[in-house]
């Protein structure tokens, strides 16, 4: 007897072959035509050929570009531009160091980064002098409040933070909360809900919620920053969150924060407001957003941000600038290095000439997998002469970068392809010898509490591990 369910079984698994293969083929079409780094296109060639549907899911939630997006129309941000400029043409006096002229024209061409002189900085290096400072800074707030971090957790640390904002809203002054979607998954609703019912706008950054999850969840609002009243900043590497003050199991969290007060401020209110209309469609360029400033201090900052919506990576390719302008050194902190082609040559080519180039890492991290991917790229800037430390006194979050006691740039960007592509970050690049020299001292004094790796012992680390980290390299554009 003929068996009919056999027959349509067949056919139907033939047809599903059909179809899934003509979907991996046509997605694998797509990534080859989007022109991406190479790397990177054969990274999701492999995961869509030898991670069967699994591979399709991951492209469909992280991998699709959003690079020929805008996130606000030109005559919308020449609006939000215009006095910022007109603080900036209003500066007399700005003499650019020589050194990194063509950096500041770098910035200003590609992320309309204006520089401004005349800052006063506050250095944070721990989550209690910094979580001290900005509940003391709110506390002073008489107009608004702009707050945007990644993480806004619902713990001690947070619901303190939380309380002075309600407070504040109470009394009158327009308060504005962005946290990002992705970061704070965890944190309950209501948590949120407390702070509308006190009148504080709350919005989430890029929410995800399916049909809509989409590729979104891959682009994440990764920004730490403060103003307040327009003339306050803060920028940095820490969230609101216990673990920034208490630190981690095996140590302290280390992590660097700065407070600005200067016409800077502007270029963090822009930043913030461009996040807003982003979220919530409303463009706001009032005047009492940008108060006129005068000069309260010495340094001279670009706010730098870059975002996966641009033509450009900002942050990274300025960076391969900066590295590249190094004549005597230039240190690094991060959590995390998986390191563009681009910034690998760079770091490498420096060393070779002769810079003293220092990474400094955590011995332990956060995500295992992601440090593991870090450590398959040391033996080559080991062998080209950077020199590697491992922080031991607990985690290292901290993204500091100084160089030749001129320059130095600190905020949300991690060394890596995640904060290169795929997050809106945003940094100070500071142009001023004060600062620098304090940055690098932070550096140095972290440093006694490092290990130095040498090329000879670690390339002695067993073969297990050596063709692990090789294995998640693979991955390493997609972490």
């Amino acid at each position: 007897m003929f068996d009919w369910g056999t027959l349509v079984s067949q056919i139907v698994a033939a047809a599903f072959d059909v179809v899934y293969f003509g979907v991996v083929l046509g997605t694998i079409l797509v990534i080859v035509l989007d022109n991406r780094n190479p790397v990177k296109t054969l990274a999701w060639i492999l995961v869509l050929i030898f991670l069967p549907i699994v591979g399709l899911v991951f492209y469909f939630f992280f991998g699709r570009s959003r690079h020929h997006e805008r996130i606000i129309n030109r005559k919308g941000y020449n609006r939000l531009q215009k006095k910022p400029m007109l603080e900036y043409m209003s500066q007399t006096s700005c003499s650019l160091p020589p050194a990194y002229n063509r950096l500041i024209a770098f910035f200003r061409h590609t992320d309309q980064a204006l520089p401004f002189e005349g800052n006063r900085i506050e250095t944070y290096t721990s989550g209690e002098t910094m979580l001290q400072a900005l509940l003391r800074e709110l506390q002073k707030a008489v107009h608004h409040i702009h707050l945007e971090f990644y993480i806004f957790e619902d713990d001690a640390v947070g619901r303190m933070v939380r309380d002075v904002l309600m407070e504040r809203a109470r009394a009158g002054v327009e308060v504005r909360v962005l946290y990002d979607d992705v970061g704070c998954w965890h944190v309950s609703k209501r948590f949120y809900e407390e702070m509308r019912e006190a009148g504080i706008e709350v919005r989430s950054f890029l929410k995800v919620r399916f049909p809509l999850f989409t590729s979104k969840v891959n682009f994440r609002n990764h920004r730490k920053l403060v103003v307040i009243d327009g003339r306050i900043g803060f920028i940095g590497g820490m969230n609101l969150a216990e673990r920034y003050v208490k630190g981690v199991s095996w140590g302290v969290w280390r992590d660097t924060h700065l407070l600005v007060e200067g016409k800077a401020v502007h270029g963090l209110q822009t930043t913030f407001l461009l996040d807003w209309y982003f979220v919530d469609r409303t463009l706001m360029t009032g005047a009492c957003y940008f108060p006129r400033l005068q000069p309260c201090g010495s340094s001279l900052m670009q706010i730098v941000t870059s975002e996966p919506v641009g033509p450009w990576n900002e942050i990274m390719q300025g960076l391969v600038m900066a590295i590249s302008c190094a004549k005597k050194y230039f240190y690094i902190q991060t959590p995390y290095f998986l390191p563009t082609d681009a910034i690998l040559v760079a770091l490498r080519t420096a060393a070779l000439a002769g810079v003293d180039v220092r990474l400094m890492l955590p011995q332990k991290a956060d995500a295992r997998i992601i440090h593991l991917a870090s450590c398959s790229y040391l033996n080559e800037v080991l062998a080209a002469g950077v020199k590697v430390y491992f922080y031991r006194k607990g985690f290292l979050h901290s993204k500091l970068m100084v160089s030749d006691d001129e320059l130095s740039t600190v905020g949300s960007t991690n060394m890596d392809f995640r904060s290169f592509e795929h997050n809106f970050e945003v940094n100070a690049f500071i142009y001023d010898t004060e600062t620098a020299l304090l940055m690098r001292e932070i550096f140095l004094q972290d440093q006694r509490d490092c290990v130095q790796l040498h090329l000879k012992t670690w390339t002695k680390r067993p073969w297990y591990r050596k063709a692990l980290e090789s294995l998640v390299r693979l991955l390493a554009p997609l972490l």
